[in-house]
């Protein structure tokens, strides 16, 4: 008697929709990874401080401060770097936009066009150089935030300002030159178009649903509760059901509001608590890996103009290279579950 061959299991992928930007995500299972198999195995980069620039600012020829933190509170400028100071924001050596208030068109031929590329880039620094950003005090992190806040509040009215782009690369493999804590802001004349198309489609779903398309999905993921990480008074940390990288987070605020500078004080402590509490779990949990965020927010040109929208942050872990699929199909490949990811991260909170 022949004896019965069993078929193997099919293990079937999916492909997830995001509700906000409509683009599809495959998550794929037939891969066989496991959260630990994607533990970073190299040492953190760090910058000697014989070499890093940010060390001592003045000696290493920076402009001088745009806006200087000590303690909290905010210090007036005279044209000179604070004897103390925790927190400084500082305009970019390297910019990669022009600080220019006149825009020029030009073209080329009857097919090309350039444009002025206009805006302001800075960065905002932290005193101590060892620690990166998840390992500063819950304290230094609402510093951090404070400048965030208040240099935003500053450039959003200026000219040729549409967008303020908020972000942050932790290590090597996330782009960032220095291992010394820095965030960016850059500010465009232009909105990006995955904002754009953001903005557009949570206005469908308002006008539609008569709701926040953000706010209904924090309803339905506080009570699933799988995709949830962490929360407290103020904020929500969630896994996206369609997320576009393993081990992708969303930090947003469970108040409704479209504009980030408008947040407030018990909000920035709430904030900033969930940054430490999430990002100090995802370096246990993956032994340190680096990683990117960034702020997405209602562009300014008219800061009343979108209620629709709900600003928050997003966390990147930089845990694998991009290939060709993605690149040439624009399709991103996730091969860790959300809720398995949710679920490991969670393990590691305290």
């Amino acid at each position: 008697m022949k004896a019965k061959i069993e078929k193997p299991q099919i293990i079937s992928s999916e492909l997830r929709r995001d509700l906000i930007s409509k683009d599809s995500v495959v998550i794929s299972r037939t891969r066989n990874r496991q959260p630990q198999d994607y533990r970073h195995k190299g040492k953190p980069f760090f910058t000697p401080k014989s070499k890093c620039p940010f060390e001592n600012l003045e000696k290493s020829g920076q402009r001088p401060p745009l806006l200087a933190i000590h303690n909290g509170q905010r210090l007036p400028l005279n044209g000179v770097f604070p004897v103390q100071w925790s927190t400084v924001i500082i305009s970019n050596k390297f910019p990669i936009l022009s600080p220019v208030e006149k825009i020029e068109i030009k073209t080329q031929g009857q097919f090309y066009e350039t444009i002025t590329a206009s805006g302001f880039c800075e960065l905002v620094i932290s005193k101590d150089h060892k620690p990166r950003f998840h390992q500063l005090e819950i304290g230094q992190i609402k510093e951090m935030i404070d400048a965030y806040q208040w240099r935003y509040l500053e450039l959003m009215d200026k000219k040729f300002v549409s967008y303020i782009s908020i972000f942050h690369n932790c290590g090597k493999e996330a782009a960032a030159s220095q291992s010394h804590n820095h965030s960016q802001i850059i500010t465009s004349p232009l909105v990006d178009k995955d904002l754009a198309r953001a903005l557009a489609n949570a206005r469908e779903y308002e006008q539609r649903h008569n709701a926040c398309p953000y706010c209904d999905m924090q309803v339905f993921d506080k009570q699933e509760g799988r995709r949830l990480i962490f929360e407290n008074e103020h904020f929500m940390v969630v896994a996206p059901f369609a997320s576009k990288s393993e081990f992708e987070m969303i930090i947003t605020p469970k108040r409704h509001s479209p504009n980030f500078e408008e947040i407030t004080e018990e909000e920035k402590s709430s904030l900033a608590q969930a940054f430490k509490k999430t990002l100090m779990a995802l370096e246990k949990a993956l032994n340190g890996p680096d990683y990117n965020f960034y702020l997405h927010t209602s562009p300014c040109d008219n800061a009343k103009s979108y209620p629709y929208y709900h600003w928050h942050f997003t966390i990147l872990p930089v845990v694998k290279k991009i290939g060709g699929f993605e690149l040439s199909t624009r399709l991103d490949v996730n091969t860790i579950e959300p809720e398995i990811a949710a679920q490991f991260i969670k393990k590691y909170l305290k």
